[in-house]
């Protein structure tokens, strides 16, 4: 029988993901069969997968460390937040519904066969299957009918690690309350706990773990210091989106509010010669970016009107009447239209809106959502490029005839007549290395050589020994049922 854990968190945003990949990569480099799995999830940044569905961008890492490609059922719940207070409902890959989350909290105890469905076949033939929990066991508010925590642990059996963050201080209170306000079938499912991303002396805090150990009677399987490396992996999480500052081209980038597929980013912060500046609400684009990237949303006309609310479509005219460039990717590319249409009403109220007018076309909402692994040609210099696609909505103008990608044998993305603007449905196309040099090259701002695939990679290696150095792994496997 596959055996199987369970990482779950006392908050949110402990560095689960990221453990669980670190872990999942010491279980393959001692040669067992390992694959991620997280029963739901929350996030716009989605990854398309092998078999044509889309699951959290985190699983798709975890993939990566285990060796394998990103499938569906690795993530058989995902949500996607389009407002507030509601979001759509990915089931196995594909949309469900779109509920406002006090329906959801109704509905997802329905969704559990799904879930345990998944968890049958992605465990087949495998010796570990790692299990990502979301959020905190701790909000009992939200048991009942629970898939993502312990509704899902006590479902299937799988004992459960907690993972406290001494970052964020408290992790004693965060530790020793959960078991507290657990009930007791739930509180029996935690077997082991550890403390992640320690800075300093780790030997300070033996005493805390005796006293964690002692209030819950929990395996205490080490203390994980802060993996300085992490920035170079994937970030799932939208709070995760960092600046990285040195190199000599400078991009700048707005954080949407309802920012998705930001992984085009992770390439270029990768790249020693690239600067990234996320700029926040309430700043104005820096008057000295060589690139601006206007990146992919879950709400592209909500998304749009907040652009504007911060001015920013006055700071992009200035810096294209400056000479500079500018990139839309997904829903990017149709703010620099000239309007986009939603009749059926897909993002909310059916409307029509003036987009940017930095690009002559026209983007139509349509309800079937276009999920693709493509690959693609730069047509400027005929470099293989790799990415995926994930957007509803067709684009359509003049300027289209500029396409500037072959992508499966059809015309790809926009170009003002200048060249200078650009837009293109492609996400993860700055993965591809010697497209990324193409690019800047074109840009007149050439940058050197950076393997960014060799370069997660390496940085997986380095997380498991990390790993295997703090973290009890061989405690792990004879906890694991």
């Amino acid at each position: 029988m596959t055996k199987a854990i369970m990482i779950q968190g006392a908050g949110s945003n402990v560095g689960k993901s990221m453990l669980v990949a670190g872990i999942a990569r010491a279980c393959v480099r001692r040669g067992l069969q390992v694959a991620p799995f997280k029963p739901q999830n929350m996030s716009n940044n989605a990854a398309v997968t092998a078999d044509g569905g889309e699951i959290g961008r985190a699983q798709a890492l975890q993939a990566l460390a285990c060796g394998l490609e990103p499938l569906v059922d690795m993530n058989p719940v995902l949500l996607k937040p389009e407002s507030e207070v509601g979001a759509q409902v990915i089931v196995q890959g594909k949309r469900f519904a779109t509920m406002k989350a006090r329906d959801y909290g109704k509905q997802k105890a329905k969704l559990m066969p799904h879930v345990m469905d998944s968890f049958r076949r992605i465990g087949a033939g495998r010796d570990l299957v790692i299990v990502e929990g979301a959020g905190s066991p701790a909000e009992v508010n939200l048991r009942a009918g629970d898939i993502a925590n312990m509704g899902f642990a006590t479902e299937a059996h799988v004992p459960v690690i907690l993972i406290g963050d001494i970052d964020r201080g408290g992790v004693i209170a965060q530790l020793v309350g959960t078991h507290a306000v657990l009930p007791p079938d739930d509180r029996a499912m935690i077997r082991g706990f550890a403390i992640n991303k320690f800075r300093g002396d780790p030997t300070l805090f033996h005493d805390g773990m005796d006293i964690i150990a002692a209030q819950t009677g929990w395996a205490a399987l080490g203390i994980v210091p802060w993996f300085a490396d992490a920035w170079r992996l994937p970030a799932e999480d939208v709070m995760d989106i960092a600046s990285k500052t040195g190199g000599q081209v400078k991009i700048a980038v707005p954080r949407l509010n309802r920012i998705a597929n930001f992984d085009d980013l992770d390439p270029l912060s990768a790249t020693p010669d690239i600067s990234v500046e996320i700029i926040e609400a309430g700043r104005p684009l820096p008057g000295d970016a060589d690139l601006v990237i206007i990146p992919g949303s879950k709400s592209t006309i909500a998304d749009l009107a907040h652009l504007r609310a911060q001015g920013w479509d006055i700071d992009l005219a200035a810096h294209v009447r400056r000479g500079g460039h500018v990139l839309g990717i997904c829903g990017g590319y149709q703010m620099l239209g000239r309007e986009i249409h939603d009749p059926d009403g897909i993002e909310g109220p059916a409307t029509s809106v003036a987009g940017l007018g930095l690009l002559d076309v026209t983007t139509t909402m349509a309800p079937q959502k276009r999920l693709a692994l493509s690959n693609a040609t730069y047509l400027a210099t005929g470099d293989a490029v790799t990415g995926y696609e994930i957007h509803i909505g067709v684009t359509e103008g003049p300027d289209t005839a500029r396409a500037w990608l072959s992508l499966d044998g059809r015309g790809e993305g926009a170009a003002s007549a200048d060249g200078r603007i650009k837009g293109c449905y492609l996400h993860g196309l700055f993965g591809a290395d010697a497209f990324r040099n193409a690019f800047f090259d074109d840009l007149g701002k050439p940058v050197a050589d950076h393997v960014y695939s060799a370069g997660v990679e390496d940085t997986l290696d380095r997380l498991a020994l990390h790993l295997e150095a703090h973290f009890d792994i061989d405690g792990l496997l004879r906890i694991a049922g």
